[in-house]
């Protein structure tokens, strides 16, 4: 079960937009190379960190299942799309 504080956390990360939940991610990540963390607040920014990690590939994989690839003909020129895929 969840403590109170970590779905807390977990409801304020939900809230953030892609690119603030990456700057967030960037300076954990900073904040943990320095190691300047104590071992406690660096467990709680790895934690963080996780799952900041997990809503970013979300995000990404929820716009890549939005793209569509557009189809150009032998001439060049559009002729439609189809769907986004990573072949």
């Amino acid at each position: 079960m969840r403590s109170p504080q970590a779905a807390a956390v977990t409801d304020a990360l939900a809230t953030l937009s892609f690119e603030d939940a990456l700057k967030r991610l960037e300076a954990i990540v900073q904040r943990l190379e320095s190691g300047d963390a104590s071992l406690d607040e660096a467990i709680d920014l790895y934690t963080e960190g996780a799952g900041l990690r997990a809503q970013c590939e979300a995000r990404l994989k929820s716009a890549q299942e939005k793209i569509d690839r557009i189809v150009l003909g032998a001439d060049g020129a559009p002729t439609g799309v189809r769907p986004f895929d990573t072949a």
